[in-house]
C-alpha cells in the first residue's frame, strides 16, 4: 500500500506537475511518528507525573492548589506553541519541511530531559519552579512545529488513493508517546514506592526523552524533503514570508481548522493526560488502575486511527467528522458517569469509549486541513490553526476540568468541557468543504 498510487505517470501525490520521488513511503512515515512519539512521550510524561511534579515544584499544604499549579505549568507551555508554529511554519514553509523537523525533534528530548536533571523546591527554592516552567516553554515552543509539519511531510508524500489512511498513521505517533508514557509511569508506581519516586526515581522517565530523541534526529536527516517542496523551489515560489501570504491567501482555511480542532485537542487532554488524574483523585481508583486504563484507551486510539483514515479514503472527509463528533457529543457524559463511580472495568470502558471519539475525527483531521492549504504556506497553516486551539482548549484542558470540580464540586463537570469541544467541531463540519480525491495545491 506504501508505494501504491492512482497519479498519472510522472506525478506524485495526485499533485501537478510535480516529479515521481524514489523515496520509500514508509520511511516517509516511520521518520513522521518518530518525532510526534517524541512530542508526546513529553507532554504526556508531565502529566501522568503530575503528582509527583506537583509535590516537588509546587509545595502547598493544600493538594489542589499545587495540582492546579502543576497543570497551569502545563498549560504555560501551550502559549508557546502559537510562536513556535509561527517560526517553526517559516523554516518549514522557506527552507523545508526536513530541516525545521529535525530542529523541533531536538528541542523538545532536551527540554524534557532538562526537567529531569532539575533541583526541586526543597533544593532551589522557587527557582526550580521557575526552572521547570522554562523546560515547559521550551517543550511547548518546539511542540508548535512538530504535529503539522510531520503530517504535511506525510500528506505531500503519499499517493492521493491513500492519503487519509498514510496521514492518519502520523497521528498514531501521539499516540503510541503517550502510551509509552503511561507505560512508565505504570512501571515506575507499580516497582517503586511513593519514597523512592520522590527521592530520585521520578527523574527517568523524563531523561529517557534524551535517547530517544536522538535516534529519531538520525531518522529525520537521512530523509529528502518533499516532492511538493522540491517543486516549490524549482518553480522558485516559495515565500519570502510565509505566515503572511497564509493570512491574506488561506485565512478561511485556518479558521476552519481552529474550529475543527477541539475535540481533537481538549477531547485527547480530558481522555487522556486528565483520565489518569481525574480516576485516582475523583474516582478513588489506584493510580496502577488509571495508567492501566489510560494504556487501554490510548491502545484502541490508536487502532480506531488508522481504521478512520482508510473510512475517510472510503467515504470522505466530511462523515468521518461527522460521526466522530456527534458520537462524542452523546457518549460524553454518560462515559464519565462510568468513569466517577463504579468498579474499575466500568473506568477503563468509559474512559476508552470518549478516547476512540476523539480518535474517528482525529484520524480524518490533518489530511482535510492539509488538503484546505497551499504548498507555499501549508506547513504555517498546519501549524498555526493547530496551535492555537491546542492553547485554548489542548493544554488548558486539565486545569479547567480541575477548576470545574473544585468550582461546582459535580465529578461530572469536565464532561461538559468535553461535549462543549464536541459541538464546536460538530458545528465547524459543516462548513468545510469535501476534499477526497482532489489534488494537492501548490500556488
Amino acid at each position: 500500500m506504501a508505494e501504491a498510487s492512482t497519479s498519472p505517470p510522472g506525478t506524485a501525490s495526485g499533485s501537478v506537475g510535480q516529479p515521481v520521488r524514489r523515496q520509500s513511503q514508509a520511511r516517509v512515515i516511520r521518520a513522521a511518528i518518530i518525532g510526534t512519539v517524541v512530542e508526546y512521550y513529553d507532554f504526556g510524561i508531565y502529566g501522568y507525573m503530575a503528582t509527583f511534579v506537583a509535590a516537588l515544584f509546587f509545595v502547598s499544604e493544600d493538594p489542589t492548589a499545587a495540582l492546579l499549579g502543576t497543570f497551569a505549568a502545563f498549560a504555560v507551555a501551550f502559549f508557546l506553541r502559537v510562536p513556535g508554529g509561527i517560526i517553526f511554519g517559516h523554516i518549514g514553509d522557506r527552507y523545508g519541511r526536513k530541516k525545521a523537523l529535525s530542529w523541533t525533534i531536538l528541542l523538545m528530548a532536551v527540554a524534557t530531559a532538562g526537567i529531569g536533571l532539575l533541583p526541586s523546591y526543597f533544593t532551589l527554592g522557587v527557582w526550580a519552579t521557575v526552572g521547570l516552567v522554562l523546560c515547559r516553554c521550551l517543550q511547548g515552543f518546539a511542540a508548535g512545529g512538530e504535529l503539522g509539519g510531520a503530517n504535511a511531510f506525510v500528506t505531500e508524500s503519499a499517493p492521493v488513493r491513500w492519503r487519509a489512511t498514510q496521514t492518519s498513521m502520523v497521528n498514531s505517533g501521539t499516540y503510541f508517546g503517550s502510551l509509552a508514557a503511561s507505560l512508565v509511569a505504570l512501571g515506575a508506581t507499580s516497582v517503586l514506592t511513593e519514597e523512592q519516586l520522590l527521592e530520585w526515581a521520578w527523574r527517568i522517565p523524563f531523561l529517557l526523552s534524551l535517547p530517544i530523541g536522538l535516534v529519531g534526529l538520525w531518522i529525520r536527516t537521512r530523509l529528502e524533503d518533499t516532492p511538493q517542496f522540491q517543486e516549490l523551489e524549482k518553480q522558485g515560489e516559495v515565500k519570502k514570508v510565509p505566515i503572511k501570504d497564509l493570512l491574506t491567501t488561506n485565512g478561511g482555511a485556518v479558521l476552519k481548522i481552529i474550529g475543527l480542532g477541539p475535540l481533537i485537542t481538549g477531547g485527547y487532554y480530558i481522555a487522556t493526560v486528565y483520565a489518569a488524574t481525574y480516576l485516582q483523585t475523583t474516582a478513588g481508583h489506584s493510580s496502577q488502575v488509571a495508567f492501566i486504563s489510560t494504556s487501554i484507551a490510548l491502545i484502541a486510539g490508536a487502532v480506531a486511527l488508522p481504521l478512520s483514515g482508510v473510512l475517510a479514503d472510503r467515504i470522505g472527509r466530511k462523515p468521518v467528522f461527522f460521526i466522530g463528533s456527534t458520537a462524542a457529543v452523546v457518549l460524553g457524559v454518560p462515559m464519565f458517569m462510568l468513569m466517577s463511580a463504579g468498579p474499575a472495568w466500568q473506568a477503563v470502558l468509559g474512559q476508552t469509549v470518549l478516547f476512540v471519539c476523539v480518535s474517528v475525527v482525529n484520524g480524518t483531521s490533518y489530511v482535510a486541513y492539509a488538503e484546505m492549504l497551499s504548498a507555499s504556506t501549508r506547513y504555517s497553516g498546519l501549524a498555526l490553526g493547530n496551535n492555537v486551539t491546542n492553547t485554548f482548549v489542548g493544554g488548558t484542558a486539565p486545569f479547567i476540568a480541575t477548576w470545574l470540580i473544585g468550582m461546582t464540586g459535580q465529578p461530572l463537570a469536565p464532561a461538559g468541557f468535553f461535549v462543549f469541544c464536541a459541538l464546536i467541531t460538530l458545528i465547524t463540519t459543516f462548513f468545510i468543504a469535501e476534499t477526497r480525491g482532489t489534488a494537492l495545491r501548490i500556488d
